[in-house]
């Protein structure tokens, strides 16, 4: 019975470490140059109500939510006929009008998609035809 509820009380910890993350963090790539990015973690952390980036290289990026103006998706087709999936973040803090572009993982852009509804309370615009590769 000891093993049981031992058990069940590690089921239970680590479904609450790992799936109800209050600031879940995913990884994206940051664009810094032409043709150069950067790999990054980005989160939605509600204590500080912000989108926040963190890039391996450079300085850290955050967006306030009541920065946020718009937000965007999309996807472009690659020469070998892969995706890339895009994240655009427009937001106006005090020095005037920015956009954060972020490259998404393809097994990852609908949880961040999900994710920023939930933190955010905003949809992303769907651009071009990537409504078609949101299933």
């Amino acid at each position: 019975m000891k093993r049981i509820l031992l058990s069940l009380i590690l089921l239970v910890a680590a479904a609450h470490a790992g799936f109800c993350d209050d600031n879940p963090s995913h990884n994206v790539r940051l664009p810094v140059g032409k043709g150069k990015e950067v790999k990054a973690t980005l989160t939605f952390n509600d204590h500080h109500k912000a989108v926040e980036v963190q890039p391996t290289k450079g300085e850290p990026v955050t967006v306030p939510y009541n920065q946020i103006e718009k937000v965007a998706y999309e996807y472009t087709l690659q020469v070998m006929g892969g995706k890339e999936h895009w994240l655009r973040i427009d937001y106006n803090p005090p020095e005037g009008h920015k956009v954060l572009v972020l490259q998404m993982g393809g097994h990852d852009y609908l949880k961040i998609l999900d994710s920023l509804k939930a933190h955010t309370g905003i949809d992303a615009e769907v651009l071009g035809n990537a409504d078609r590769g949101l299933k």
